[in-house]
């Protein structure tokens, strides 16, 4: 497969979120290296809901994890809008992590010792600023959070907490949300309601970006990018858990 040309939205004149170029980035030394991402072009396009697939050690938790500010790769660079992200210092790196992305981790990552509503203030509060009062209403209204946000992490079922992650991760308007296997830790009735209101979100005009190891998972996205040791190899526009399981089987 050529690289020269990075896997692009459907339609070329989609705007993109996230814009990725010659990303590379390893791990260890000498014999002991492991690539985790080799030479990866990919756009993001605004306003979509974008699936990451492919098989344990493919690169793609790496790649979201250098996208959104997380990990910083070797070489290539990531802009989030106008920003080349792997140029900032720490401090501007950090700005923009507040100010620019959400994430939504699979283990949740709540604070035990504040309630729902704490914990989904909480990046705003750090940063010195108050949540816009009607969009925090959409957002928990979004949901289904509105009875519950008195209630800390312990006192919430896993689907509810992860709802008040996303709720976290919208609330201060970011410009992407990437989510990182988001409905791993959760029983399918509840994996179905976060992807569906991550589905909802995409649908509002939010650019999320979700790893993923479920066809079921993917099925809720506009598209899917599969990436196998450490390239992307393939992608896949409206897909179905039927076209994904072809996509993945063709590329195992």
């Amino acid at each position: 497969m050529s690289h020269t040309a990075p896997p692009a939205p459907e339609h070329a004149d989609e705007p993109a979120a996230a814009r990725v170029r010659h990303l590379t980035k390893t791990y260890g030394e000498g014999p002991a290296t492991v690539r985790a991402l080799d030479d990866v072009s990919l756009d993001i396009a605004a306003g979509r809901f974008t699936a990451i697939m492919g098989p344990s050690g493919s690169g793609k938790s790496t790649l979201m994890h250098c996208c959104a500010a997380l990990d910083r790769p070797d070489s290539g660079s990531v802009h989030i809008g106008e920003e080349d992200i792997t140029r900032l210092r720490d401090k501007a790196l950090t700005r923009l992590r507040r100010d620019s992305i959400g994430f939504v981790f699979q283990s949740f990552n709540l604070v035990p010792t504040l309630d729902a509503r704490e914990n989904i203030v909480l990046p705003l509060a750090i940063a010195g600023r108050r949540p816009d009062p009607d969009w925090f209403d959409h957002v928990i209204d979004t949901v289904s959070l509105r009875d519950r946000l008195g209630h800390r992490p312990n006192e919430l079922s896993g689907g509810q907490q992860q709802r008040v992650a996303v709720a976290r991760a919208l609330v201060s308007r970011p410009r992407i949300v990437f989510a990182d296997e988001p409905t791993g830790n959760l029983d399918s009735r509840s994996g179905a309601e976060i992807l569906e209101l991550l589905r909802q979100s995409a649908d509002d005009g939010q650019t999320i970006v979700m790893v993923t190891h479920d066809p079921v998972a993917a099925a809720y996205t506009d598209r899917v990018v599969f990436l196998a040791d450490g390239r992307v190899v393939d992608e896949l526009h409206h897909p179905t858990r039927e076209t994904v399981l072809e996509a993945l089987a063709g590329s195992a």
